[in-house]
């Protein structure tokens, strides 16, 4: 699996083909190449994934309740950096994806 990492922040009032315009555009890659596109907004409090499963296109977003991503790179050279799944499932979960441990959950009372 091909995960590419945005580096600049994106816009997200931006929708799955406002998303494969930047894909297409900014980071010279083919939106309908199977790749996992990730995405932050600027606040850094959400990020959105695109990807193109050969029938149409999956827009994935996860938002923090509280706070903001404690890592994403704001690079403007390369533009998109090359992700493992495990990086990404870091990133997620808001963790630092160059580093092994995973943070700790909040519990979710009933």
């Amino acid at each position: 699996m091909h995960i590419l990492l945005a580096t600049q922040t994106v816009d997200f009032r931006k929708g799955i083909d406002g998303l494969a315009a930047y894909v297409r555009n900014i980071l010279d890659k083919d939106p309908f190449s199977g790749y996992v596109f990730v995405f932050s907004n600027i606040r850094k409090t959400s990020i959105k994934i695109l990807v193109y499963d050969g029938q149409g296109f999956w827009l994935c977003q996860k938002r923090l309740s509280k706070g903001r991503f404690k890592w994403f790179p704001d690079l403007t050279d390369p533009k998109a950096l090359n992700f493992t799944a495990q990086q990404l499932q870091l990133l997620i979960w808001n963790g630092n994806p160059n580093t092994p441990t995973a943070p700790l959950w909040r519990k979710i009372l009933n």
